[in-house]
């Protein structure tokens, strides 16, 4: 296989001519001796057999070929800096990508000012968040498909290599929208569980894909629409089309403006399920590592 003409050094000088417009400042801000700039272009013509610079006065500007030439060698030169970050970022210990599996029902606000201020601390850290619910975040976890699980509802499964931390509670409401029928009898529990059956009930689909998907909430009634997001869920519920559990945090200024009205039951939970924020005990990157510290700090 033959080497190629087009080099790093060579898109590196062409680069730097056409920022600076000569090659005698384009050798300064490369450190090199203008002619030997000009050898590694002349060079690089000679192979491809072109034309890259034309003079116009003072001013070397690119051909139609050579425009060409530097307009695809930055995107080389792009990734090939972007590799070298990677590669130093995870020779000190800090991995270049971090996957977060966001539950559904975690408030949003503290999540994405605790991933803030990783950024600002590693701003070349690539993030992947994706939310999931219920068994979904511990299979992804289980599967390698995130790399920290947050908030997601106990318990936690034993014997795979989980390193948990128990974070506050969702304050799961049930809800229905003020133009909903049970709004009318919302402060009723009595009525209320009288006719909880006969309506329909918004449920989050569970997003396991391989292990046993699981329910929470409502289990009363036939009629039921799923949705895929939390979000999508919320907007069901105020339209109208049916009732549910959503988290106090994601709905209070719907609750406070009476978008959405808290339906009282006969038999109000005690027992708050607990969440957790979770990785496996096998993964030591840095950047989860401190992600973990910031989200419990927030968090609990």
């Amino acid at each position: 296989m033959s080497q190629s003409a087009i080099t790093l050094d060579a898109l590196q000088a062409l680069d730097a001519i056409d920022r600076r417009g000569s090659f005698a400042k384009a050798a300064e801000e490369l450190g090199k001796a203008t002619s030997a700039l000009s050898y590694t272009v002349q060079k690089l013509e000679e192979q491809l057999a072109v034309t890259l610079f034309q003079r116009q006065g003072r001013r070397s500007i690119l051909t139609p070929a050579g425009k060409l030439l530097l307009d695809e060698g930055r995107k080389i030169l792009g990734a090939t800096a972007y590799l070298t970050d990677q590669v130093k970022e995870l020779a000190t210990g800090w991995e270049p990508r971090l996957r977060i599996g966001l539950e559904s029902t975690t408030e949003r606000e503290p999540f994405f000012r605790a991933l803030g201020a990783l950024l600002e601390e590693q701003p070349n850290l690539e993030i992947d968040v994706q939310e999931c619910v219920l068994s979904g975040g511990w299979e992804a976890l289980e599967m390698d498909g995130i790399d920290i699980l947050v908030g997601a509802p106990g318990p936690v499964p034993l014997q795979k290599g989980f390193r948990a931390l128990p974070v506050a509670s969702a304050d799961m409401l049930l809800v229905a929208a003020a133009s909903h029928p049970l709004a009318h009898v919302a402060k009723k529990p009595s009525a209320v569980a009288e006719q909880l059956p006969r309506h329909r009930r918004i449920v989050t689909h569970d997003t396991a894909k391989h292990n046993v998907m699981r329910n929470a909430g409502l289990t009363t009634g036939k009629q039921v629409l799923y949705v895929q997001t939390m979000e999508q869920k919320i907007h069901a519920q105020l339209a109208g089309l049916g009732i549910g559990h959503l988290p106090r945090r994601l709905i209070q200024t719907r609750l406070d403006s009476g978008a959405l009205v808290e339906l009282a039951t006969e038999t109000p939970s005690t027992d708050d399920p607990a969440y957790y924020l979770a990785w496996k005990i096998s993964n030591r990157g840095k950047a989860l590592k401190r992600l973990s510290r910031l989200l419990s700090d927030v968090f609990t």
